[in-house]
């Protein structure tokens, strides 16, 4: 792959960097002072897509935008360097319609929404009019499994009648989030348990929908929510179904391989934000007679930062490559690296980060304690690390199996029969 930008890719970073530091920096205080004060949305939230939108840095997110629909058409290896310079302010990607659960709901919709869902969903979400929440987590299974849910969508007549529960279901308590797509079983006796769920759009104030609590995240409380819902004989019309009946499990992946790259971008400029404050303290302070950055310990942290943020960076334009040309699907083990690897990766950088900054490091006067709390989360969203290091592991295994015998010639012991021939 070629690892230069084009000039297309040089001009929109450019444009989004200079949108950035005029518009979004200077009001990090203040969108910090009114979250503090309990304004939310922040005053000038709307203000500032008003006025990304019209400089045409607008859901730049989406490859395959159709004419009329507003936005720049990148792939995703060029969207991936936009992405990185949002992600260093954690709430700048909304102001350009590209937050997540935003764009996989947007992606969802545009890949197997009807004509009129669409027009009534996707269309006010693709101008910024709406929010949108994705409910699939449940607290009383491993949903890193997603065949355990256990949320069940019963066909009624006309309708489906929905039961179950959700939480950690992000956005559901922002006051512009007017629906969510639900992942449930309609055939929760299928044999194919691929087959066993579907997605549905779900309105937020269909009776039964309960908001039941908005819960932190390391203590930390996020406005939008990561809300616990129950639902309690939801009913909502047959047409809301995407897709059909049996599709969920499908739509689900293709869904989450856009998600989860997107978020290692972000996280990337999230970490590059962690370094440079690392680096910028350690050469303002001073202990034992020194600099910091002259003491051995931090000279190293810095360094392997350095080097761990470029091979995270290279492994996921590896990803958004291959993601544009093979799919998601041709890409599922280079995703699998990249979610594992990413959050993972910010937070042992945040962590020195703090460490450099001291006591202030863990205050709200940085926004470090902030990094880190979300690198951590990231480690369960889209699927725990766990997850994603078997299937890098079960899909290396297969590799492997394709060309037995390959190592043999590299062996000096007398060859022995393999466990499967015995």
């Amino acid at each position: 792959m070629d690892f230069d930008h084009s000039p297309k890719v040089e001009a929109l970073s450019r444009r989004v960097t200079d949108f950035m530091e005029d518009h979004i920096v200077p009001r990090i205080r203040q969108h910090h002072d009114e979250i503090a004060a309990g304004h939310f949305p922040v005053s000038f939230m709307e203000d500032l897509k008003a006025l990304a939108k019209s400089e045409g840095l607008w859901n730049l997110f989406l490859p395959h935008l159709k004419d009329g629909e507003a936005g720049t058409r990148l792939t995703n290896l060029e969207y991936a360097p936009l992405a990185e310079i949002m992600g260093r302010v954690i709430w700048a990607s909304e102001v350009f319609n590209c937050s997540a659960p935003d764009t996989g709901n947007m992606e969802i919709l545009h890949m197997f929404g009807t004509d009129a869902q669409k027009k009534q969903w996707l269309a006010p979400l693709l101008d910024g009019e709406i929010r949108s929440a994705f409910a699939m987590t449940e607290p009383d299974v491993a949903s890193s499994d997603a065949t355990n849910i256990q949320t069940v969508i019963r066909r009624d007549g006309d309708d489906y009648v929905i039961n179950g529960r959700k939480w950690f279901i992000s956005n559901a308590a922002h006051p512009n989030c007017k629906m969510m797509i639900l992942m449930g079983k309609t055939d929760p006796d299928s044999a194919d348990r691929h087959r066993q769920q579907s997605m549905i759009i779900v309105p937020m104030d269909t009776p039964g929908v309960t908001v039941e609590r908005n819960i932190t995240i390391m203590n930390h409380h996020s406005p939008e929510g990561h809300c616990e819902i129950t639902f309690q004989d939801v009913r909502v019309p047959v047409c809301n179904i995407l897709g059909g009946e049996g599709d969920g499990f499908m739509m689900a992946q293709a869904r989450l391989g856009p998600g989860r790259i997107h978020h290692c971008m972000r996280s990337i400029g999230q970490a590059e934000l962690a370094l440079d404050l690392m680096v910028e303290r350690a050469q303002e302070r001073k202990s034992f007679g020194k600099y910091l950055h002259q003491h051995g310990a931090v000279s190293e942290w810095i360094a392997r930062s350095r080097m761990e943020i470029d091979q995270a960076r290279l492994l996921v334009l590896k990803c958004a490559d291959m993601i544009d040309k093979v799919g998601a699907r041709g890409a599922r083990k280079e995703i699998s690296m990249i979610k594992a690897i990413v959050p993972k990766m910010q937070t042992t950088i945040t962590d020195r980060a703090m460490q450099v900054f001291g006591a202030m490091g863990i205050s709200p006067d940085t926004p470090l304690a902030d990094i880190w709390t979300w690198g951590r989360a990231l480690r369960f969203a889209d699927g725990p690390d766990e997850v994603h290091l078997r299937s890098i592991a079960r899909l290396e295994i297969q590799q492997a199996r394709e060309k037995a015998g390959f190592t043999l010639p590299y062996l000096t012991a007398p060859a022995r029969p393999s466990p499967q021939s015995s």
